[in-house]
This record gives C-alpha cells, sequence and structure tokens, in this order.
C-alpha cells in the first residue's frame, strides 16, 4: 500500500517524538514493535564510588518503587566458580549491539569492556567495543560530577581490586542489552571503555566485568534510578562439577522459607550480613559473635571464589570439622603452593557427601539460620578420587569475614536492596533457569533432582557452555542404547571404533567407564581423554565433539539399535582459578 506524503511525514515526527520522549527506546524496539523481552545475570560486590555521574533528569528518589509491575531481567550464568574463577554472563552494547562476555560482580561498581584504542589490555573472548560502530554512543563529558582527563575532556573512572588487578579508562554512554529472552527493554547506561588492563584482568577470558555493587555506576543502580527494575536482584550459582546458573535483575516473589539476614548499607560500602555464629554437627563453634563484625563485618562477594574467615574464627571451623572427619585420611593438596587442608576416602559422587562431612550453619541475627552442604565449604581434590578440600581459609590479618561464592553454590540468592536484606534459599541452580523459561509468573519451586544435567536448551550454542574454558583434562558423557546386554558385550571394542571414528579422535581416546543393563537396553558412561603424550584436549576439540553429540550426528550401525544422549560433562585442566574482585578505593592526587 503507498502512502501519501503526509501520511509519511506526520510517521516521521511521531517516529521523532517517540525517540525523544524515549531515549533509551532503541531504533530496533520501533521497528520491531517494542517487543518486551527478559534477562538473568551473575554477581559481584561493591565499594565506594570513584566517578560519580550526573544524569540528566535523574529522579532517584521519586522513580523508586516498591511496586512489582516492573519488568525483571533474566539471564542464562556460563562457566564456573571454582574451575574459571568467575561466571559471566552476556551483555549486548551499541547499534547494533557488539556481544560481551563479562563477569558478573557484586564486588565492582562500574560495568567496562576494552575499548578498541585500547593498547593495554589483554586478548578476551570477544572483539574490542568499537564506539565508531555504534551509532547511538556518546562519551560522557567531563563535569564537576566526575573525575576527568587530562585535556578536561570526558569523564574517566579507575578501579583497584583486592587480587592486585586493576581497570581504568573512560566513560560514555550506550544502549545496554540483555538478550532475546530478557523482559526488559534495552536501557541506555553509562559504562567504562577500558585503555589499561593489569593483573588478572588483562590475562582472563572474560572480555570484562559487570558492575552490580552500590554506587551511581553500577547497572543496577542505573536501571532502578529509570524506574524500570524494583530495587532487587538475585543470583543462583550452580552446583559442584556443574556451574552455570541463572540470575534475575528486579524483585521476585521469594519462596516461602527463604532464610532472610539483615543487610546495614551504611555498616560498609560492600553487601554485609550479621553473621553473628557457625554451628558445626549442630554444635557451635565456642566465638565471640563479635569475631564477625570487624572492619566491614561479614561481606558477601559472589565475585570471589572462596570463604575467608577472621583468625579466631577459621581455627574454631578448621578444628571442628577435622574432629568429625577422624575417619578420613588427611592428605596434601593438589598445589604445592597452597597449604590446603585435604580428605581422602570419600565418595566422588558429590551428591553423597552429606553422608561423610558434617553438616554447617550460620546463624544470623535474627536467629535464622542459613545450611550449608558439603559443596558449600568443600572443593574436589583435582589429582585423588574421592579427595575433597576445605574451601575456607584464614583471612590474613584482616578482620573481615569474607564469603565468597563458594558459600552459595545451589543456593538463591536475593540482594533485597530496597528493604535492606539478603535472602538465601537452597534449590538446584543448574536446573533454575530451565524451570524460569517454563514461567515467569509462578513461583519457582524447588528442585530435588542432582545437579548431573548439562544439556543445554536447544537454541544455545555449545561452544558458550566452554566460554573461559581453555583446556580439559575429560569429557565424559552418558547414553542410552537399545541393545541388551549379552548382544552388546562382544560388539564392545566394536562401538569404540565406531565412536572414535564418529567424533574424529583416536581409538586410544576412547574409554568405556561403565555398562549397567536395564531390560533390553543399556546404559553407558562413555570418557574421551587427551591423545597420548598432550596434556589436554583442545577447546574447539571439545565444542566439536560436544556438537556431534547433542546434534544427534553421530551414526551407528543398526546392529547397536538406537542411542539416546542423556548427559555430558566436562573437566577442565586442574589449575586453580581463584579471584577476589572486591574493589579497593583509588586514591588521587
Amino acid at each position: 500500500m503507498a502512502w501519501a506524503p503526509s501520511q509519511i511525514l506526520t510517521a516521521v515526527f511521531l517516529f521523532l517524538y517517540l525517540l525523544q520522549s524515549n531515549p533509551a527506546v532503541s531504533i530496533a524496539n520501533l521497528l520491531h514493535g517494542g517487543t518486551r523481552h527478559a534477562m538473568v545475570l551473575p554477581l559481584y560486590l561493591s565499594p565506594p564510588n570513584i566517578s560519580r555521574i550526573s544524569f540528566p533528569n535523574s529522579r532517584r528518589h521519586l522513580q523508586r518503587s516498591t511496586s512489582d509491575s516492573h519488568p525483571s531481567a533474566r539471564m542464562r550464568l556460563y562457566d564456573d566458580l571454582l574451575l574459571n574463577g568467575y561466571y559471566t554472563t552476556r551483555l549486548w552494547i551499541g547499534t547494533p549491539p557488539q556481544q560481551f562476555a563479562l563477569i558478573v560482580d557484586t564486588g565492582s561498581t562500574v560495568t567496562y569492556v576494552p575499548c578498541a584504542t585500547c593498547k593495554q589490555c589483554g586478548r578476551h573472548q570477544d572483539p574490542k567495543f568499537e564506539p565508531d560502530l555504534s551509532s547511538t554512543y556518546q562519551p560522557v563529558k567531563c563535569n564537576l560530577d566526575c573525575n576527568c582527563d587530562h585535556d578536561r575532556e570526558q569523564c574517566v573512572y579507575e578501579r583497584q581490586y583486592a587480587e592486585m588487578s586493576s581497570s581504568s579508562g573512560v566513560l560514555g554512554e550506550d544502549i545496554l542489552s540483555f538478550g532475546n529472552e530478557s523482559e526488559l527493554l534495552p536501557q541506555r547506561a553509562v559504562f567504562g571503555c577500558e585503555n589499561v588492563e593489569t593483573g588478572d584482568l588483562y590475562s582472563q577470558h572474560a572480555d570484562g566485568i559487570m558492575g552490580l555493587g552500590r554506587g551511581d555506576l553500577s547497572v543496577v543502580d542505573q536501571l532502578v534510578d529509570k524506574g524500570v527494575i524494583s530495587d532487587s536482584f538475585s543470583l543462583c550459582y550452580g552446583g559442584m562439577d556443574i556451574g552455570g546458573g541463572a540470575m534475575v535483575l528486579g524483585n521476585i516473589t521469594s519462596p516461602a522459607n527463604m532464610v532472610f539476614a539483615h543487610s546495614d548499607p551504611l555498616r560498609s560500602p560492600y553487601y554485609n550480613i550479621n553473621l553473628k555464629a557457625i554451628h558445626v554437627a549442630g554444635k557451635s563453634l565456642p566465638l565471640n559473635p563479635r569475631v564477625f563484625d570487624g572492619k566491614h563485618g561479614t561481606v558477601l562477594d559472589s565475585g570471589t571464589t572462596y570463604a575467608y574467615l577472621p583468625e579466631a574464627a577459621f581455627v574454631a571451623f578448621k578444628n571442628a570439622i577435622m574432629h568429625e572427619l577422624q575417619s578420613l585420611k588427611q592428605i596434601r593438596g593438589p598445589d604445592p603452593n597452597y597449604h590446603d587442608i585435604c580428605f581422602s576416602g570419600a565418595s566422588s559422587d558429590a551428591s553423597q557427601l552429606s553422608n561423610t562431612f558434617p553438616s554447617v550453619e550460620m546463624v544470623f541475627g535474627n536467629g535464622q539460620k542459613m545450611l550449608l552442604s558439603p559443596e558449600n565449604y568443600l572443593f574436589r581434590h583435582s589429582k585423588v578420587r574421592g579427595a575433597y578440600c576445605l574451601g575456607i581459609f584464614q583471612n590474613g590479618r584482616d578482620p573481615t569475614a569474607l564469603l565468597g561464592g563458594i558459600i552459595v553454590r545451589n543456593t538463591l540468592v536475593m540482594y533485597d536492596r530496597e528493604h535492606s536484606k539478603i535472602g538465601f534459599w537452597k534449590t538446584n541452580c543448574s536446573e533454575l533457569w530451565e524451570r524460569m523459561k517454563e514461567t515467569s509468573t509462578q513461583p519457582m519451586v524447588p528442585s530435588n533432582g542432582k545437579n548431573s544435567s548439562a544439556e543445554l536448551p536447544p537454541n544455545e550454542p555449545p561452544n558458550n557452555a566452554l566460554a573461559g574454558v581453555l583446556r580439559i583434562d575429560q569429557i565424559t558423557f552418558d547414553m542410552s542404547l537399545s541393545i541388551n546386554y549379552s548382544d552388546l558385550e562382544p560388539q564392545i571394542p566394536q562401538l569404540t571404533e565406531f565412536f572414535a571414528r564418529e567424533l574424529d579422535v583416536n581409538t586410544s581416546q576412547v574409554h568405556l567407564l561403565n555398562v549397567t543393563s536395564k531390560g533390553d537396553s543399556c546404559l553407558i558412561t562413555w570418557a574421551i581423554f587427551p591423545l597420548g603424550s598432550a596434556n589436554y584436549i583442545s577447546n574447539d576439540t571439545a565444542i566439536n565433539i560436544i556438537s556431534q553429540l547433542t546434534e544427534h550426528r553421530v551414526h551407528l550401525p543398526d546392529t547397536f539399535g538406537n542411542y539416546k544422549l542423556l548427559q555430558w560433562k566436562i573437566k577442565p585442566s586442574a589449575k586453580r582459578s581463584m579471584r577476589n574482585t572486591m574493589e579497593a578505593p583509588v586514591k588521587h592526587a
């Protein structure tokens, strides 16, 4: 249908009016009917602001609402805290959007990605951000509320972390998009464009940081100030050996049995909780409650890998655990550079650890208790099967109690900033994303299933599951074959050769770990190991193997019947990844 000139002119004026009245709506949103999508992310800690930015038409106090009518932003988490040292999410910046894999961090107060002009940035997962390729990018001009560059033209930021890494660059503003499954529409926000990286920030595979701490530059604060989400966000980390998970920016309905702890924003710049006692095997540690209230108090930092207690609390905890584990053998840790406290003789199945290791409870000031499963204070020994090490350490001479991501594995953590409290609810975080996709309106219900599912949804490419994993020791997968065991047994060598050929690996790399007969079918566990003298399987080879399996491109002779892939897992090489991403104040001349 042809439009008259007057109709076209009217449409143009309407288009320009919509852009002016709501700059957060991108051209793509208008052309596609402004469809609202949903999002989920991961988290970090937050300290004082170094750069404060004044936003035009900011109505911070007027726009913060207690209403639940706001959309929530839902996004998937990738990677694993102990294998990679962090969790990442995917964020898109600019028009057209440029994708980035960002470490989600409650200990950081600014989001940043490497800038195209950066000559002191490492090689990361995605290309650097190119402001010139984004039609909606604008630099944040120098003003009284920010630190400025030497030419007094543009606002700059600088962040230093307890792990001795740092990031600095300029501040820009552009459209942030949260993915095709997010309810939240793309929004304009300020972020950092890096010019210098040092330490782990330089060497890490992830592109940058998504800062979720308290501060004007935090993604959470910016979205809350715009009035587009409620003042709350939630994180759920996957369990031992599984990883992944989900995060929600905005309000969720808290489960009836969620445990809450008070979090005082005036107590420290970080997300703190009022911890008063720790119980091991039902017995309270002989400690003065004030031991958990030194310096910053008890800080919950999802970007830190392990947990660190003040000396008195650590010694009491260690002694109580060792007292309960006298039947196990104490052994050396996997890395000679660390004096880990490790035990052998337990089950290699993480779901059975509660039969050997004691329960631990954290008791808050309101009397509520948070139960810690063994996976919340142990990490798997990478060199001895059935051995585990304490993931809680002494925090040097620092009186702060720092609770890293290990403490909240398989725990939905709700940061209810509006009501100054943090909630904890045990659940299967690896399955939470799929349950949230099934329904975003009904309350989330607990899952009693084991953390054994590693299958990806049909629309998710398998290489995303390996983001940040560069060297792999082993790939295992379970499958069912519609053939009885008596017919299968004499053909196992032939089946092994077929698998090697289909997966494009050497026959010596394919190992049959277990066969279980189930009537007229068999359940089989296979493992793929590095070739010969190689120390690892490359990322590309692993992606090819997993793609072949998940996309059912493995073709077996009819004599073996039909097969079904049940699950697969990867075991990255045993290199300890440990992060402490609490921001440290930066002094300026």
